[in-house]
């Protein structure tokens, strides 16, 4: 097995993780805080808009069986990456689209992947999503882990 790292912000992090823990290749997620300026933030202080941070997914992969490029190609099939701070009703930048890259090869392919979507006009709008040197990222509360399974929802 070969173990490796993807970091995807792109609204509320509990449909996000739902959604990228179905993907075969997926070892495990953790939701967490990533992308501001505040250490060891709380859901609370995420939600005041005040702290710079992204909810955000981090995804641990076995590269053997799923590709960087494919997890990033399934990053902007579940969500609108052409929308700044925003995921249908839920507004602020917490929710921004962000892809948090581990080393140069993942900013490379983020940003080829991008650029093709772009040109390829598959959105009305051009991409927003944000491309960042993966930072400190802090583990969110445990209530917001596999939050949709503990909700009795196996899939979104």
């Amino acid at each position: 097995m070969n173990k490796n790292i993807a970091t995807f912000a792109a609204g509320c992090f509990w449909g996000v993780e739902s959604k990228l823990r179905a993907i075969p290749g997926v070892i495990d997620t953790v939701v967490g805080y990533t992308g501001g300026e505040v250490e060891n933030p709380t859901y609370r202080l995420v939600c005041t808009n005040s702290t710079g941070h992204a909810e955000a997914v981090q995804v641990t992969f076995d590269s053997e069986k799923i590709s960087y490029q494919s997890l990033v190609e399934a990053f902007f099939n579940l969500h609108n990456p052409t929308t700044r701070n925003r995921q249908g009703p839920d507004i602020g930048s917490q929710y921004r689209s962000a892809i948090f890259y581990h080393d140069d090869g993942q900013r490379k392919i983020a940003q080829d992947i991008v650029r093709k979507l772009d040109e390829s006009g598959k959105f009305r709008s051009p991409i927003v999503t944000e491309i960042l040197p993966a930072g400190d990222f802090y583990q969110a509360e445990d209530y917001h882990q596999r939050y949709y399974e503990k909700q009795g929802f196996h899939r979104v």
